[in-house]
């Protein structure tokens, strides 16, 4: 998941990318499966080639590459529970449970809709949290050549499920970005919340929120492999910013259900660093982290980042969004910060990392400036590891929307650019017309066996399958 929001990719067509920023990109492949040296080919090129006009009008490639279109917004699901959802979002691919299945893949896929949503999933009985949230996930199983042999519901009744992250048993972890409580938007009950999803079989996990695991507006967590602690990003959209927490469940790696049983919310904090955004230089570490508990993770009375955390109180960061777990460290984006927003300092994205074995939290990279003429700074969104080595993350900012690689040497390269236009709000009314408005991508992810990317247009809700020369 939302480097993660707004793009510091630059613009570039069909032609190529620019990226500006200072840090070490191999490092943020250290010790993930795709941390070998990338292929030469890939490097020399910057990428696959130029990106092929479709005469579909929907995904621009690659020359060899080749889409399907697995799912479609106000389309019927195939299991007939009501239409496929609005706002496809964040999402993650599974291997199929036995060897004698025909079904390769599963994919779980987040809608974020909020209250006001065109298309909410369908509320199903035994999966709905509150009948009135629009939100939740689809789960769709595909077979060998990605026809998709199943697509249902997997929880309905959430709110604004944005991202989220897999958990080392197979299944997701889903994410609402919002802290709104019963009564707000007609709401029956408090949202904020962490939600397991099981794909293969939704019913094993329902609709229950993991509630020890706060209630705050989520964006995404990653586990560590190899004790269960749980990594959390906070999106807040308003000062005081989000914070950066660590979840200790009480059945560490317990499988499906386990995360129920509760355990202790905790925040980060930097001594003498009070916002993120001020640190600029790549390399920088802090050796003194804390961990502080959270002193009411139900944000009963007061949102979690208003709380008061004693003396030193507590590190901020604005737009904290996407994480994963690589070697022995947990990666998370600060995806931009203005001071206009209130902010300490500026920047354009930052990637950081901490080692939980050395209690060290060091700034990998910053990004800037943008070369987007109309929104300069921003960065991209989702983020998943590229078959052969490097990254493939999802712009979300203004004019053409992209996927773009990044390798392991710092070169960006385009892979996908969206062709589906936005009618402007202007032109539907008979107003002045404006320039076209472009669907972001999301949800990027890859098949288990790195042969299939996966990815969705936000708007107009699509779920492409791509397929081509990947190099691995």
């Amino acid at each position: 998941m939302s480097a993660t929001r707004r793009q510091v990719l630059g613009r570039s067509g069909a032609l190529g990318a620019s990226i500006a920023f200072t840090g070490s990109i191999p490092e943020l492949f250290a010790g993930t499966a795709s941390a070998a040296e990338p292929d030469p080919q890939t490097t020399r090129d910057g990428g696959y080639g130029p990106l092929v006009p479709d005469p579909e009008g929907l995904l621009d490639l690659p020359e060899g590459f080749r889409y399907r279109v697995l799912s479609r917004e106000g389309d019927e699901l195939r299991s007939g529970e009501g239409k496929v959802p609005s706002h496809c979002d964040g999402m993650a691919a599974f291997p199929g449970r036995s060897s004698g299945s025909h079904r390769r893949t599963h994919l779980v896929r987040n809608h974020e809709n909020r209250a006001n949503a065109p298309i909410r999933v369908p509320a199903v009985k035994g999966l709905t949290y509150d009948p009135m949230g629009m939100g939740g996930c689809t789960a769709l199983g595909l077979d060998s050549r990605d026809s998709v042999l199943s697509e249902r519901v997997a929880i309905a009744g959430t709110a604004v499920n944005c991202a989220g992250g897999p958990t080392p048993w197979h299944t997701w972890l889903t994410c609402e970005e919002t802290e709104d409580k019963a009564g707000t938007n007609g709401y029956t009950k408090d949202h904020g919340f962490i939600f397991e999803v099981d794909p293969y079989e939704p019913r094993r996990t329902g609709a229950v929120p993991l509630t020890a695991m706060g209630r705050f507006q989520h964006e995404a967590i990653a586990i560590d492999p190899r004790n269960g602690v749980v990594y959390e990003t906070e999106d807040a959209f308003e000062k005081p910013f989000g914070l950066f927490y660590r979840f200790l469940p009480k059945k560490p790696l317990g499988g499906i259900g386990s995360l129920r049983a509760g355990g202790e919310l905790q925040a980060l904090r930097v001594p003498g660093v009070p916002d993120l955004s001020t640190v600029r230089e790549p390399g920088v570490s802090f050796d003194h982290i804390a961990w502080v508990p959270v002193p009411d993770p139900l944000a009963g009375q007061t949102p979690v980042r208003f709380q008061d955390f004693g003396p030193g109180g507590i590190t901020h960061a604005q737009k904290l969004e996407g994480c994963y777990w690589g070697g022995s460290s947990v990666y998370f984006v600060s995806s931009f910060a203005k001071s206009a927003d209130g902010s300490a300092a500026d920047h354009f994205g930052q990637i950081w990392r901490y080692d939980p074995d050395r209690r060290r939290l060091t700034l990998v990279i910053v990004f800037g400036p943008g070369t987007d003429v109309q929104l300069p700074g921003e960065s991209p969104d989702n983020i998943t590891l590229a078959p052969g080595g490097g990254l493939m993350v999802c712009e979300d900012g203004n004019g053409a929307q992209h996927v773009y690689g990044l390798t392991r040497r710092g070169e960006v390269y385009p892979m996908a650019r969206n062709r589906q236009a936005l009618t402007s709000a202007a032109a539907a009314a008979g107003g002045t017309p404006q320039e076209p408005e472009w669907g972001e991508f999301a949800g990027v992810t890859f098949a288990p066996d790195r042969r299939t990317m996966y990815v969705n247009c936000y708007t107009p809700g699509t779920t492409f399958a791509v397929t081509g020369p990947w190099r691995h």
